[in-house]
């Protein structure tokens, strides 16, 4: 029997996980005093053997032509200058709007498959029209065909939560001379019962009225004597000061009214009283004019062939639906989700809400919303109430995208601009969707708003983009 030595193995005294994974394994090795780095991995797409298949094309073969393409893209988001020219009439400016023609938000559906809220803003708008004396009639309109419904997004304009216009709105006309596009937005209706927020009452049909005979005049005179505004200069001022220019708006809203002031003041229009009364108590008034502004920018970036970044995102309480630059405007649709981090208003709750609905994502894929969240302790009041949550929501969309703004920046984060261009690769490989700041609204009995929060956008639409997108570049 032959005596064997073997050399003694020394244990470490100290030891450093790096753990790939599941967090639980890291803590166990943190609860024992040692010291755990965790890395965030996932299985990319969830392990689907076509997605990834097509990741790897997208991220490797196909890679150079995509990042040109997404380059491009990112500097016509960045360089375009959308300014405020004034507001038009909508029947009069925006391009396929015919004399019965009422566009809702979202993708294309039809009448029977709208959810309540956004049913109830269109009879609201076609009794506004005159076409309808009462919610039953203007039901029995539509519903007999002698009302056209479109969406807002394929007629260059953009609409915030479940508002529906006809031909006799007024709308902000933005214009981005860098790009030759021209986009259009409602007047905000402000707080209350509105049918924007899916309320057809007396008292919201009065308001689109209102709006239309007192509130556009005035204000397409005072924008006429100042002269066209640079919206975006204004958002980027109200960035810093607290503003997502999505869920917040306040400061931007102050300063596009201090501009109009000396304007507004000179109005002689009969309810011109009346009309001062409603803008200084509408705290949202600049959303729409962002949103058109950031149509303006994103119409002219979906020129792009070959790129992977959302150009639009838009929901109607039923659908949710993406379309990337270059694809013949088709829409990748997928179930509209339900407002995942909320604050709701006293007895109300998920199962009194609506699912996500309206265009204003669009400005969560220019730098603002969601993206914009860091410097915004309204926002952080939705995401656990803690300034780093806000933070953290910011760097959750620096993943995903692939540029950041020249004009939008976070003092909170050194002055980083805000990230802009959402690449749809990212987004599958990470399992990371672009949150979207958003009001929430009753989803049945007309009664408006009963919250809002942060809204995660589906998986699904993405992943129909990109194998889309692997399938025109392949």
């Amino acid at each position: 029997m032959t005596d064997t030595t073997y050399p003694t193995v020394a244990l470490p005294s100290e030891a450093k996980v790096v753990n790939v994974g599941l967090p639980l394994f890291e803590q166990a090795v943190r609860d024992q005093g040692a010291s755990a780095v965790g890395v965030e991995w996932r299985i990319p797409a969830g392990g689907d053997a076509v997605v990834v298949a097509a990741l790897a094309r997208l991220l490797g073969p196909k890679a150079a032509l995509i990042d040109t393409a997404n380059a491009e893209v990112v500097r016509r988001l960045n360089d375009g200058v959308p300014m405020l020219q004034g507001v038009e009439t909508a029947g009069d400016v925006i391009p396929g709007m015919g004399d019965r023609t009422v566009l809702h938000c979202g993708p294309a559906i039809a009448w029977a498959d709208m959810p309540d809220p956004l049913q109830r803003s269109i009879k609201a708008a076609v009794i506004a029209e005159g076409w309808a004396t009462n919610v039953d009639g203007a039901a029995a309109l539509v519903d007999g065909g002698d009302v056209e419904l479109r969406p807002a997004n394929e007629h260059a304009t953009v609409v915030p939560m479940a508002t529906s216009i006809g031909p006799s709105a007024p709308v902000y006309v933005v214009n981005n001379a860098a790009g030759s596009k021209t986009a259009f937005s409602p007047i905000n209706q402000g707080a209350g019962q509105v049918a924007w927020f899916g309320v057809d009452s007396d008292e919201a049909v009065d308001r689109l009225r209102f709006i239309r005979d007192a509130v556009g005049p005035v204000l397409a005179e005072a924008i006429t004597s100042n002269g066209p505004i640079d919206a975006f200069a204004l958002a980027s001022q109200g960035v810093p000061m607290g503003d997502d220019v999505h869920m917040r708006v306040q400061a931007t809203t102050n300063l596009l009214l201090r501009d109009l002031l000396p304007h507004l003041v000179r109005s002689t229009h009969a309810e011109a009283g009346a009309v001062a009364t409603f803008l200084s108590g509408n705290h949202l008034m600049f959303l729409n004019v962002a949103m058109a502004a950031a149509k303006s920018l994103v119409m002219w970036a979906g020129e792009v062939p070959n790129s992977s970044i959302v150009t639009t995102m838009a929901r109607n309480g039923a659908t949710y639906g993406v379309r990337l630059p270059g694809n013949d405007d088709s829409w990748f649709l997928t179930a509209s989700p339900p407002i995942q981090d909320a604050l709701y208003y006293p007895g109300q709750g998920p199962e009194t809400s609506a699912p996500d609905i309206g265009d204003s994502a669009v400005l969560e894929l220019v730098g603002l919303g969601g993206p914009a969240a860091a410097n915004s302790p309204a926002v952080a009041g939705f995401l656990g109430g803690r300034m780093a949550d806000a933070i953290a929501a910011t760097h959750s969309m620096q993943r995903i995208c692939v540029g950041e703004s020249n004009r939008f920046r976070l003092p909170i984060l050194d002055h980083v601009g805000t990230p802009v261009g959402v690449d749809v690769r990212q987004v599958v490989e990470l399992g990371i969707t672009p949150a979207v700041n958003t009001g929430i609204i009753h989803v049945s009995d007309g009664s408006g708003q009963v919250g809002a929060g942060v809204a995660h956008a589906p998986m699904e639409c993405f992943v129909a983009a990109l194998l889309d997108l692997d399938r025109r570049i392949g």
